[in-house]
């Protein structure tokens, strides 16, 4: 089986120990959570005792997002970072995520090269400090401020940040931004998602991730065989934003049909 794991955007409704029991009734290799859902992290839990009840279940914990608009760099973005990173080592995650701004500057390449590699200078030693690595995401959105892969891969080898930094490969993102050149020696995680509206690629936004099946017009499964192939073997991580698969009472059979169908597009 290929190593699936859910992001928790993936059922946003579901309490931290149903979403955990969820991914381990599907197989999966690990789970991602993320601050930016409604309520508090973990439901106010002590991070601790969630890394516990994931390991617990046989899962990882493979990355805790985000730190929002990371190269967007201060002092405030640094104790930021700080305070996620504690919460990380506290529940025994592997990674934090990072995600650059998302709002129309710095979208030149050179200015955005500057900006993302100024940030992850920074970031870098406060990783090392707590034993971290970080998922550093590139958004396929015009008005993002790291939309295409070379750039990241350029500016992680400038910090000298191979082995600490790992790209994110949003299958969604990575459309939209052109598909361009895959860098499967720096990816850390694969985030899939599908959409099936026949929708202009410059016009989907998140409300069109939806499971990946045989209407999918991303190619995910192309997308996920070319990372194989190349010599990716990590987690292929479930992330989905649609309101029509967050209203899913009980996601779990729509998960394994997708995974099911990923599986035999890999394999075939």
């Amino acid at each position: 089986m290929l190593p699936f794991a859910l992001n928790h955007m993936t059922t946003p409704r579901l309490g931290w120990e149903a979403f955990l029991d969820l991914a381990k009734s599907l197989g999966c290799v690990g789970v991602e959570f993320r601050n930016d859902l409604p309520g508090a992290l973990f439901q106010g839990e002590d991070p601790a005792r969630v890394g516990e009840a994931v390991r617990a279940r046989g899962l990882r914990f493979l990355a805790l997002a985000e730190v929002k608009m990371f190269n967007d760099w201060s002092d405030a973005k640094a104790a930021e970072a700080e305070a996620l990173m504690k919460i990380a080592v506290a529940a025994g995650a592997d990674a934090v995520s990072l995600i650059p701004r998302n709002d129309g500057v710095a979208t030149e390449r050179g200015e955005s090269r500057r900006v993302s590699e100024l940030a992850l200078r920074e970031i870098l030693p406060m990783l090392k400090a707590h034993g971290l690595k970080a998922m550093v995401e590139p958004l396929g959105f015009e008005v993002c401020s790291l939309r295409y892969k070379d750039i990241l891969a350029d500016a992680i080898d400038a910090v000298g940040g191979v082995g600490t930094y790992y790209m994110v490969h949003d299958t969604f993102h990575h459309a939209l931004a052109g598909w361009g050149p895959i860098f499967p020696e720096l990816t850390g995680i694969i985030h899939v998602s599908g959409v099936t509206a026949p929708a202009y690629v410059g016009d989907m936004r998140d409300p069109h991730r939806v499971l990946v099946d045989a209407d999918d017009v991303l190619g995910n499964v192309a997308q996920i065989r070319a990372l194989r192939a190349a010599g990716y073997s990590g987690p292929i991580s479930y992330e989905p934003f649609s309101p029509e698969v967050h209203a899913l009472d009980d996601a779990g059979p729509a998960l394994k049909a997708s995974m099911d169908f990923i599986e035999r597009g890999v394999a075939a």
